[in-house]
C-alpha cells in the first residue's frame, strides 16, 4: 500500500470542512508534530511509539491535496 506522510499540522492545514474535524482528530492523539500518513484510500493513520492507528479519513479530492501540502508523492 502506499502513504504520503506529513505531520500533524500540514493535515490539519489541508482538512475541508466536510471531513474529520481538527477537534475529532486532536481527541484521537494527533497534534503539530506528530507523524501522520495518508493511504490511497483516505484513511488518516498516526505513529504511536509501537504501531500506526486509524484516526480518521479523508474525502473526494484528497489525493493531489495530500502531494501539494506535503510536498510528496505517494510512497
Amino acid at each position: 500500500m502506499k502513504f504520503i506522510e506529513m505531520n500533524g499540522r500540514t493535515l490539519m492545514r489541508m482538512l475541508e470542512p466536510d471531513e474529520v474535524s481538527p477537534d475529532e482528530l486532536q481527541r484521537a492523539g494527533l497534534t503539530d508534530t506528530c507523524l501522520v500518513r495518508i493511504n490511497q484510500q483516505g484513511d488518516i493513520e498516526v505513529r504511536r511509539p509501537e504501531s500506526w492507528d486509524v484516526i480518521g479519513g479523508l474525502l473526494g479530492n484528497f489525493a493531489p491535496r495530500c502531494e501539494h501540502a506535503s510536498g510528496r508523492t505517494w510512497a
